[in-house]
């Protein structure tokens, strides 16, 4: 039975074991657990404000995560969306779950807007947040607080209000 919840620090180590494999392995994306400080820091970095990060934990072990980063003016960005891919797909919901749930936390704190920023290879992804009713924008449509990651190429909002 997959349980989500808000991160707290005894799954630090789990959540690295979740993300860092899925970036470097699966999709060859040259990035180190240095190079992403926030993941050294999570409450102090999202879990303020609108934002917050969330576990998908299957008996006590971490295998999925997303989180809202509180970038100002009622608006959302959407980070660190990540599922082992033994927890992926309709049968288990994880995805589904992780990202209803940030959508329904950044509702009932007012935010108008969810961003978020991927790659040209997460293609799942692409369809995943279409037809969760995120739609594609220009770079230049993001709000300026928006934090372009080196590697983000495709661009989607979603409206809350």
């Amino acid at each position: 039975m997959i349980e989500i919840r808000p991160f707290s620090s005894e799954h630090a180590a789990g959540v690295v074991d979740v993300i860092l494999p899925i970036q470097q392995q699966e999709f060859e994306i040259p990035i180190t657990l240095e190079g992403q400080p926030d993941l050294n820091n999570i409450p102090g970095f999202y879990q303020k404000g609108n934002g917050n990060f969330w576990i998908a934990l299957d008996g006590g072990k971490v295998v999925g995560t997303v989180s809202l980063l509180d970038i100002g003016n009622g608006q959302v960005a959407l980070r660190k969306m990540f599922v082992a891919a033994t927890h992926r797909g309709k049968e288990h919901g994880t995805a589904k779950r992780l990202l209803d749930g940030a959508v329904s936390w950044a509702k009932e704190k007012g935010v108008t807007q969810i961003y978020l920023g991927t790659t040209a290879k997460f293609l799942a992804a692409h369809r995943f947040y279409e037809k969760n009713g995120f739609r594609l924008v220009e770079k230049t449509e993001l709000p300026q607080a928006f934090p372009v990651m080196v590697v983000d190429t495709r661009f989607y909002a979603l409206d809350c209000a």
